[in-house]
């Protein structure tokens, strides 16, 4: 069966109903500690007595599904199924525990979600919706829950198996990323740089699904992963337990969860998963609450404000407030490629609360098809490098306006940097920007993105460091270097210095014009006197472009610039001493502006 090779308001006498139309983000609730995103049926769709609560994975592999979960609450929302995703506690925008979080904690956090998600939709009937460790949570609570389904995507059914496989992952990631040994997380479980709490990873090792002995819910469409025996397996001791099963090849799902920079969202998957949720929606929901009025989230120092912004609310973003005087500028922090506004590591949000407990405030947002805001009309696919993201600046710009909240440091990491700069240029209600090691200040339109992206440039002096280092030779050997790509990289470079510096050659050059215009932006921003800080990585790829657009003296004649380098980091300033020290470079620059 499952096999594939606007906005308005309806009010009644006591309540008012938001209803949900295509194009519109999510509509963030607070609950205990935490964040949840709800989707209301979609304004043409009669609303169901079921509702769809999000389970979702951790770490790199829920960056990875991010928008997957959005892209799945709008097919519900069209089918007339309200749904909610939040984060556990200690994830992405919740709050950190006061104590070390256990399993008990991101229960209790789903039981209240689930509760959240019947008062606001009116909801009698609940449908889960969960991914790997969350498909896991799914089965474990589903009588708690009350669920009457499930659809179970990649289900971790070995907690053992799957820590021994998040381990492998891990190393995999990091090496990817550059990371040598010692900067590696090496206690605990950990990977892309997210940590899972000591008592959260006991409790997820002694987990096997496979030892359920009660039905967990009376429906289940199991998404297997292609030459996974254990989803099978689990599928069938579900069918055992007297479950109506369904199966679904989960087509894609690698690509997926590979890398959120790259990953291509399995369509296929979410026809199947939308067609056998089908026969839920339907009318015969109750009276529901009004949405709460008080969305703020109180942390140690801050007050967040999850909120919708720009046209039709289509943009999701998060303000964060010092709770005591506020001092400086505020902060724009733009996101990284289709990481979620959190940032790689929740890097972001904690740059922000970091902030606000030095009295600077932030806004930090998905921009338009990244994380939870919803693709622009008319928008192309890729949006990194794209001038239609400086839409979604100008949107950011417009909200901190009409609150009186200004000046405004841009900042943003790789193609964050890039989108920042850009909006300086062309706004000049940005008083001072950060690019953070900008690979380009100026895009090649003839270049694909995603050949850029796939190619995993490095510097030649990495690629130097590389050379002599034996684990790159054993790494060879084993075949776990492209080698023809890293020459191409290495050859490339080798060109673009060789052009930059024969006298004459580069104005007959696409680079040497796009340089040109690199220069003119510099020099914009620079009668405009607008402070540059340009912070890199030692070693970072960003710096070749930086010196083939400027020489080792093509900057200096630019007082408003700065140029800050951050020792043992790599592209991510994954170490914590790294990200200490961009956060001061941060926080001062705010002072600064303000």
């Amino acid at each position: 069966m499952y096999r594939d090779d606007g906005k308005s308001i309806a009010k009644t006498e006591n309540v008012i109903r938001p209803v949900w139309c295509s194009g519109e983000a999510a509509l963030p609730v607070v609950l205990s500690g935490t964040v949840g995103l709800y989707t209301p049926p979609a304004a043409e769709s009669p609303p169901s007595d079921a509702a769809v609560l999000f389970l979702s994975p951790w770490g790199f592999e829920e960056m990875c599904t991010r928008k997957l979960w959005r892209l799945l609450a709008e097919r519900a929302a069209a089918q007339g199924l309200a749904s909610l995703r939040f984060d556990y506690p200690g994830t992405g925008d919740a709050l950190d525990p006061a104590t070390v979080p256990d399993l008990e904690s991101w229960d209790q956090a789903t039981v209240e979600a689930a509760d959240t998600l019947r008062h606001l939709s009116g909801a009698r009937r609940l449908v889960l919706i969960g991914h790997g460790l969350g498909a896991t949570f799914a089965a474990r609570l589903g009588p708690a829950l009350g669920a009457e389904a499930a659809v179970l995507m990649a289900p971790v059914v070995s907690g053992r198996f799957y820590l021994r496989e998040l381990s492998a992952w891990s190393k995999m990631v990091d090496e990817g990323l550059g990371l040598r040994q010692e900067q590696r997380i090496a206690s605990g479980v950990a990977i892309a740089g997210l940590v899972l709490p000591e008592k959260i990873a006991e409790a997820v090792r002694g987990l096997n699904l496979e030892r359920l002995e009660t039905l967990p819910f009376a429906k289940a469409l199991v998404v297997e992963r292609p030459g996974r025996e254990k989803d099978a397996a689990f599928a069938a001791h579900l069918a055992g337990l007297g479950a109506d099963i369904s199966r679904f090849d989960y087509a894609g799902h690698d690509d997926l969860v590979s890398n959120p920079t790259l990953a291509h969202q399995p369509l296929a998957v979410i026809d199947g998963v939308a067609e056998w949720l089908a026969p839920f929606a339907g009318e015969g929901a109750d009276a529901v609450e009004t949405l709460p009025r008080s969305t703020h989230l109180l942390g140690d120092g801050f007050a967040e404000e999850p909120l919708r912004f720009g046209e039709n609310d289509r943009l999701f973003g998060t303000l964060c407030m010092p709770l005591h005087a506020r001092r400086g500028a505020i902060v724009l922090l733009f996101g990284t490629a289709y990481d979620r506004q959190a940032g790689w590591a929740r890097g972001v949000t904690e740059t922000a609360r970091y902030l606000a407990r030095n009295g600077v405030a932030s806004l930090r947002f998905d921009a338009a098809n990244v994380g939870d805001s919803p693709a622009a009309p008319a928008a192309p696919e890729q949006v990194q490098y794209s001038d239609t993201q400086l839409a979604d600046a100008r949107a950011a710009l417009d909200l901190l306006s009409a609150r009186g909240l200004g000046p405004v440091v841009a900042v943003g990491r790789c193609s964050g940097a890039y989108l920042a700069f850009r909006t300086a240029v062309a706004d000049s209600r940005i008083a001072s920007v950060v690019p953070v090691n900008a690979y380009t200040f100026r895009w090649d339109p003839d270049m694909s993105v995603d050949e850029a992206l796939r190619a995993n440039p490095r510097s030649l002096d990495d690629y130097r460091q590389r050379l002599v280092d034996p684990a790159t030779f054993r790494r060879l050997f084993a075949g776990q270097i492209d080698l023809g790509r890293a020459l191409r990289n290495v050859g490339l470079q080798i060109l673009r210095r060789l052009v930059a510096i024969v006298p004459g050659l580069d104005r007959f050059t696409r680079a040497g014009r796009l340089r040109a215009a690199t220069h003119g932006d510099f020099r914009d921003l620079a009668a405009r006197a607008v402070p540059v800080l340009l912070i890199y990585s030692e070693g970072d790829v960003g710096l070749e472009r930086l010196s083939l657009d400027f020489g080792r003296a093509g900057l200096s004649r630019h007082r408003n610039v700065t140029v800050e380098m951050i020792a043992d980091a790599d592209h991510n300033l994954s170490p914590p001493e790294a990200q200490a020290a961009y956060r001061a470079l941060l926080l001062e620059t705010a002072l600064k502006t303000g």
